[in-house]
C-alpha cells in the first residue's frame, strides 16, 4: 500500500494526494503534524522521510520527497496526468519551473502574510510579491491561449503549478480580478472527479 505523509497547510504534500484522489490510486494518508519541531514529529514519519519534510511516500519499500519528483514516480507508475509521451518533455519543464519560480513565491508570500507577518523584512516581502507578479504573468499569458497548461488535458504540471494558487488570496493576489485565466484554470481543476480542497483532503482522520 502507497503510503502518503503529509499536512493541510502544505502546498506541496497536496500535490501528492490530490494526486492520488484524481488518479483514484489507492493509498494509506498519515496527517503529519509540521507545527511540532523535527525530531518531534510521528515516529513512522521520521524513519521514512529523506529530509524530514512532507510530503514524503512510501511505495513498494521506495520513500521518496520533493513533490515533483513524487508527482513524476506517480504519474509513470499509474499513468494517469503523465500527458501524452510527445508533451511529457514539457511536463517536466514546467515542474521545474514551478519549482524556482511559482512554487518559491507564492508560497513565501502567503507564510508570512498569513502565519508570520513579522517574522520578515519588507523588502524580502516585496521582492517576493515582484517574483510572483511575474510568474502569475506567465501563467496568464499561458492559460489565455488553452485549458491547460501542457496539450489537451490536465496532467501533473497542472496539479503541481496550481496546488499553492488556491490559496493565492492569502499571499495577497485577487485571481479572477487580475488575472482571469488562471482563476478559470483553477476552476477546472476544482471541477475534475474527485477533486478536494486541501483543508478536506490534507485534514487529520481523512478518509482514504
Amino acid at each position: 500500500m502507497l503510503v502518503v505523509y503529509g499536512h493541510p497547510t502544505s502546498g506541496h504534500s497536496y500535490k501528492a494526494r490530490l494526486y492520488c484522489a484524481l488518479a483514484k490510486v489507492p493509498h494509506e494518508y498519515r496527517f503529519t503534524d509540521i507545527s511540532k519541531p523535527r525530531g518531534e514529529r510521528r515516529a513512522d514519519f521520521e524513519r521514512d522521510s529523506p529530509y524530514g519534510e512532507v510530503p514524503t511516500i512510501v511505495d513498494d519499500g521506495l520513500a521518496l520527497a520533493q513533490s515533483n519528483a513524487i508527482l513524476l514516480h506517480l504519474a509513470g507508475k499509474h499513468g494517469a496526468f503523465a500527458g501524452a509521451p510527445a508533451e511529457r518533455p514539457r511536463v517536466s519543464q514546467w515542474l521545474c519551473w514551478e519549482m524556482n519560480r511559482v512554487g518559491l513565491s507564492v508560497p513565501n508570500l502567503r507564510y508570512y502574510r498569513r502565519f508570520a507577518p513579522t517574522a520578515v523584512a519588507p523588502e524580502v516581502l516585496a521582492w517576493l510579491e515582484q517574483r510572483a507578479l511575474k510568474d502569475l504573468a506567465v501563467l496568464e499569458r499561458e492559460l489565455g491561449a488553452r485549458d491547460w497548461i501542457v496539450g489537451s488535458g490536465p496532467t501533473i504540471a497542472d496539479l503541481s503549478l496550481a496546488a499553492y494558487l488556491f490559496w493565492a488570496a492569502e499571499a495577497g493576489f485577487d485571481l479572477p480580478a487580475r488575472w482571469p485565466a488562471v482563476a478559470a484554470w483553477l476552476d477546472r481543476i476544482r471541477a475534475l472527479p474527485g477533486w478536494q480542497p486541501a483543508e478536506r483532503l490534507m485534514a487529520e482522520g481523512a478518509a482514504p
